[in-house]
């Protein structure tokens, strides 16, 4: 088992990797919150697939847990399902020595999180992260979030979990698709952070080249438990230094300015998350190569190994003035300028501010080129 230590202002707790641990759980559960009362948060999808089995085995252990389960979907990350999820913790008698689980991909984290966060000022929640995207990426580092209308999580806080517990078994039933979201978060932390990891996932490429991915998938086990935590630890690095997003954690937000952008103009039903952050990343890149800043090439080592794993690197036909606007609700932004997270080669992030009109400018004058795609 891999165990990885988070230690932040808001809280010291453990990542845990290893397969077959979901069926530990409810052994390790027993021990270790007998007493308390568990929600289980989970959507209709997950709950269809490990929910039900998980409450009954939960509750054959002798915990006292509830279901509470809301619609799939990223448009359900609102404050319509939040109030369901209050109402459920309030019906059922929560206190704060009760737990939140969330049980699913990132969406679930979010809301339950940000709900365990808000409940009585503060319920203790653990993570079990169903997604490549969630272990390797939003489970870890307590940022809970709800969307509004206006864009993505707008509403929001940090509230650490008490513990995350990843089991990659769990990815067996996760489509391609959704498994090559999460491949562009782990290669997006190797493009800020480890030219190892980079060379790990470039090799996997290769195969996946070869190969495809389905096939390659069931032959990936032992590889992928451990790029796993490493992906985990470089975000565990970055967490420990800057838990509440003031300086180096914004690294990890390459690509996710203008892929949070691409999921608002299209309303959350075009480009999944990973797919808008490829896209992003890829765009950023080339800005920040005709700037100087980023070493020529990497743009195109980018979007090689994005490509790869079936992941866009062209933008989608989106208007870049509606782009923009969505861009100005990005939490970054502060007074027309943004922090922008970039490369100067694989393995090393940087950060600049840059006028969001600037930024404008930029995009348009790559697309214009038609040097976006390599």
């Amino acid at each position: 088992m891999e165990r990885i230590t988070v230690q932040t202002v808001g809280g010291t707790y453990d990542i845990l990797v290893k397969r077959s641990l979901f069926k530990s759980l409810p052994e390790i559960f027993k021990e270790k919150y007998k007493g308390r009362k568990l929600a289980l948060v989970t959507d209709s999808n997950v709950f269809d697939l490990y929910g039900q089995n998980f409450e009954n085995e939960l509750k054959k252990a002798g915990l006292d847990v509830v279901s509470i389960v809301f619609k799939a979907g990223e448009e359900n990350k609102n404050l319509h399902t939040l109030q369901s999820i209050y109402n459920s913790l309030a019906d059922n008698g929560f206190t704060r020595s009760d737990y939140v689980i969330a049980l699913g991909g990132g969406v679930t984290g979010d809301m339950a999180g940000f709900a365990a966060a808000t409940f009585l000022r503060g319920l203790k929640f653990i993570q079990v992260p169903t997604t490549l995207l969630a272990m390797v990426d939003s489970s870890i580092g307590g940022k809970v979030a709800v969307d509004l209308p206006q864009g993505k999580n707008l509403v929001g806080a940090f509230h650490q979990p008490e513990a995350v517990f990843i089991d990659p078994e769990l990815l067996s039933t996760l489509s391609d698709r959704y498994f090559a979201d999460g491949m562009a978060e782990l290669i997006k932390h190797s493009f800020i952070r480890s030219i190892e990891l980079y060379q790990k996932l470039f090799e996997l490429s290769q195969k996946v080249r070869k190969e495809g991915l389905s096939s390659l998938r069931e032959s990936l086990s032992d590889s992928l438990d451990l790029i796993i935590a490493e992906s985990c630890r470089i975000k565990r690095d970055i967490v420990n230094i800057d838990e509440k997003d003031n300086g180096i954690r914004q690294l990890l937000n390459f690509g996710h300015t203008i892929g949070h952008g691409i999921e608002r103009v299209q309303n959350y039903t075009g480009f999944s998350h990973g797919e808008a952050v490829s896209a992003g990343m890829v765009l950023m890149t080339k800005i920040t190569e005709s700037m100087g800043l980023t070493q020529k090439g990497e743009a195109h080592k980018l979007a090689e190994i994005l490509k790869s794993y079936n992941l866009p690197v062209s933008m989608p036909d989106i208007d870049v003035k509606e782009l923009i606007d969505a861009i100005r609700l990005d939490k970054k932004n502060r007074s027309g300028k943004i922090t922008i997270s970039y490369i100067e080669e694989i393995g090393q992030g940087r950060l600049f501010e840059m006028e969001l009109n600037e930024l404008e400018e930029r995009i348009h004058g790559i697309l214009n080129n038609n040097s976006f795609a390599s």
